[in-house]
């Protein structure tokens, strides 16, 4: 009789991601998951202490597809890195709306801000090098821009719109520029003062 295959942690985790992407983060759960990979539950539990295990897990794994996303849409060069950053956080949401959820609809109240937005100090330090804006000023910028695409984000993932890239481009474009132009001139007002 040959040895039973042994199930690895990176197996569940793939058949884990499989399963959100499908059938939302409810179908995370033990049963589920063992169904999908043929066999009891015993390896799950075997490979992770928990589900809370494994559910970071797979936190972690989309996180890394949501990172492919945006190094893809930046290396491309068809947007500036800023706001090729709020098209791949868009093209996620539109097509891989489960993992979207999981990773930017959850409560995170007990996070650290960095924990959050891992990615704000570079996209901070992209708005300040392209408007000449001082860093709090583009700190700012960053953080109106970031609620207005989560938002953007949000509603294609819920399926509340159905906004094409195209869409989405131009009105980054007029809200990036009206944001811009209006705390490039509070900062003129101010120096003047």
């Amino acid at each position: 009789m040959p040895p039973k295959r042994k199930i690895t942690r990176e197996e569940i985790t793939e058949a884990a991601l499989s399963l959100l992407r499908e059938r939302g983060e409810a179908a995370l759960n033990a049963r589920d998951l063992a169904g999908r990979l043929g066999c009891s539950t015993q390896p799950i539990f075997s490979n992770f202490a928990s589900m809370e295990e494994l559910r970071g897990e797979v936190i972690k794994g989309a996180y890394k597809r949501y990172c492919a996303y945006l190094e893809q849409d930046v290396k491309s060069g068809e947007y500036p890195p800023f706001k090729a950053s709020g098209i791949a956080y868009v093209r996620f949401a539109r097509e891989e709306r489960e993992m979207f959820k999981l990773l930017f609809m959850r409560d995170r109240s007990a996070e650290s801000p960095e924990a959050v937005n891992p990615e704000a100090e570079a996209l901070i330090d992209l708005i300040a090098a392209g408007t000449g804006l001082d860093r709090e000023t583009a700190r700012r910028v960053h953080l109106e821009m970031w609620v207005f695409v989560h938002g953007i984000a949000t509603m294609i993932a819920t399926s509340y719109l159905d906004w094409q890239i195209s869409d989405v481009s131009r009105i980054l474009s007029e809200v990036y520029l009206g944001v811009t132009e209006k705390v490039s001139k509070e900062n003129k007002k101010h120096e003047r003062n």
